[in-house]
C-alpha cells in the first residue's frame, strides 16, 4: 500500500520521467525516439487547445466569486508579479557582470551552436487550434467574471461553475495522468538532439550560478510570503515541488497551470484566490525567465566582445518585464517575446538572437519551473489580504 502511494505521486512520476527521458535518449533508435515525438506533438496540441479555456474556466468563476474586491486583486497580483520579475532580472545582471567574465569563452558559444535547431521529427501530428489566444481568454475571463460579481447573472454564473467542474475533470482525467509520458519525450528529444551534453559540457559553470539564483530567488519569495501569512516557508516550498517538475518538463508556465492550482489549495491558498492568481500569474509572472535571459544576455555579450552598460541592461529588464505578458502560452515563448528588446536596447542582431534561442531554449526548463513556483508565493500573499480563509492551513505548511 505504502509503495502504490508512493508511485502514485506525481513528483515520483515526473522524477523518474526525467531520468528515463536522460537515459533512454542515449541509446534509443531514431524511429523510437519519434512515436514519443508525435505523442508529444499531439498531447501539446491538446494542451494548447485546452489553455485558454482553462483560463476563461477558472479565472472567470474566481472574479465572480471575488466579487467587488477584484479590481483590488488584480492590482495587488499585477505588481507583485511585475515587482518579482523585475528585481530578479537586476540580482541576474549583477551576478553575471560580476562573475561570468572569469568563466566564459568565445569555445563556449560555438559549442551550443553546434546543436541549434536540431529536432526529432514525429510521424505526423493532429492540429487543434485553440479557440482564442491566451490573451483573449484572459481579458474575457476578466469581462465576464466582473459582470458576474456585479450584476445578477445567477445563470450565468451557474453556467460557468459547471464548465470549470468540466475542464477540472479534463485537467484529473488525461491531463495529468499523461503529463510524465509528455516530459519523458521532451528530455528523450533533448538528450537524442545533443542539447543536454552540449550546454551541460559547455556552460556547466553559468548553469549551475543561474540554478543556485533561481533556488535563492524563491528561497526569499517564500521567506516574503511567510513573513505575511506566518507559515513556514520551507514546507510550503516542498508543497509546490510537484508545480516545479511538473513545469521541468513542460516548459510552459501555462501547460503547469493544473498541477501549480492544485498545489496551492493544497498549500492552504483559498480556491477563489488561487484560482485567480495561478491563472495570471502564468501569464503575466517570469521572474525565473527574466533572471535567465538576462544571464545569458550577459552571458553572449561577454563571449562576443560586445560592450554594455547597466543603464542599457536596466531599460531591458524594466521592458522585458511588459513585454512577456501572455508568453508563458507556449514553451521559450518568453525569449521569442525578448529578441525585439534584445535588438533595440542591446544591440543584437540576428546571429547573436538565434544563438539566444539555441541557448534559452535548451535551459528553459529551469526558469520555467522557477516561474511556477514563485506563482505559489504570490498567491499566499494575496490570499492573506484577500482570500476567505475558510480552509484550514494544511500540516504541510504550517510553522
Amino acid at each position: 500500500m505504502k509503495l502504490k502511494k508512493i508511485t502514485g505521486n506525481l513528483l515520483f512520476q515526473i522524477l523518474v520521467a526525467i531520468g528515463l527521458g536522460i537515459g533512454f535518449g542515449y541509446f534509443m533508435p531514431e524511429w523510437g525516439a519519434r512515436v514519443f515525438s508525435t505523442f508529444n506533438a499531439i498531447f501539446s496540441q491538446f494542451l494548447g487547445f485546452l489553455i485558454p479555456l482553462l483560463i476563461l474556466g477558472f479565472v472567470a468563476p474566481a472574479i465572480s466569486e471575488v466579487g467587488n474586491k477584484a479590481g483590488k486583486v488584480l492590482v495587488l497580483t499585477v505588481a507583485l508579479a511585475y515587482i518579482s520579475t523585475t528585481l530578479a532580472g537586476l540580482g541576474a545582471y549583477f551576478v553575471g557582470d560580476t562573475w561570468f567574465p572569469h568563466l566564459l569563452s568565445a569555445r563556449d558559444a560555438a559549442a551550443v551552436e553546434q546543436t541549434a535547431g536540431r529536432v526529432i521529427e514525429p510521424f505526423f501530428t493532429i492540429t487543434m487550434p485553440p479557440l482564442m489566444d491566451v490573451m483573449s481568454a484572459l481579458v474575457l475571463a476578466f469581462l465576464l467574471g466582473i459582470c458576474m460579481a456585479y450584476l445578477p447573472t445567477p445563470g450565468l454564473t451557474k453556467g460557468f461553475n459547471e464548465f470549470r467542474d468540466i475542464i477540472s475533470m479534463s485537467i484529473g482525467k488525461v491531463i495529468i495522468p499523461l503529463l510524465p509520458i509528455y516530459i519523458f519525450g521532451i528530455f528523450l528529444d533533448m538528450t537524442l538532439t545533443g542539447q543536454v551534453a552540449s550546454v551541460l559540457a559547455a556552460f556547466m559553470r553559468i548553469i549551475l550560478i543561474i540554478f543556485a539564483m533561481h533556488v535563492l530567488l524563491l528561497v526569499l519569495q517564500y521567506c516574503i510570503a511567510a513573513l505575511f501569512v506566518g507559515r513556514n516557508p520551507f514546507k510550503m516550498l516542498f508543497t509546490m515541488l510537484p508545480a516545479y517538475f511538473t513545469a521541468l518538463g513542460t516548459q510552459s508556465s501555462a501547460a503547469t497551470i493544473p498541477v501549480t492550482l492544485r498545489q496551492c489549495i493544497k498549500m492552504g491558498v483559498s480556491e477563489d484566490i488561487a484560482g485567480f492568481t495561478v491563472p495570471l500569474c502564468a501569464t503575466i509572472h517570469m521572474s525565473g525567465s527574466a533572471m535567465k535571459i538576462t544571464a545569458c544576455a550577459v552571458a553572449l555579450m561577454i563571449m562576443e566582445g560586445m560592450p554594455y552598460t547597466t543603464g542599457e541592461f536596466i531599460g531591458f529588464i524594466c521592458m522585458m518585464g511588459i513585454s512577456m505578458v501572455a508568453a508563458p502560452g507556449v514553451p521559450g515563448g518568453a525569449i521569442m517575446a525578448a529578441l525585439g528588446l534584445l535588438a533595440t536596447y542591446l544591440g543584437f542582431d540576428s546571429a547573436n538572437q538565434a544563438l539566444m534561442i539555441a541557448l534559452y531554449i535548451a535551459m528553459d526548463s529551469f526558469g520555467t519551473a522557477c516561474n511556477v513556483t514563485g506563482d505559489g508565493a504570490i498567491a499566499q500573499i494575496v490570499d492573506r489580504f484577500f482570500g476567505n480563509h475558510k480552509n484550514p492551513i494544511p500540516k504541510e505548511a504550517a510553522m
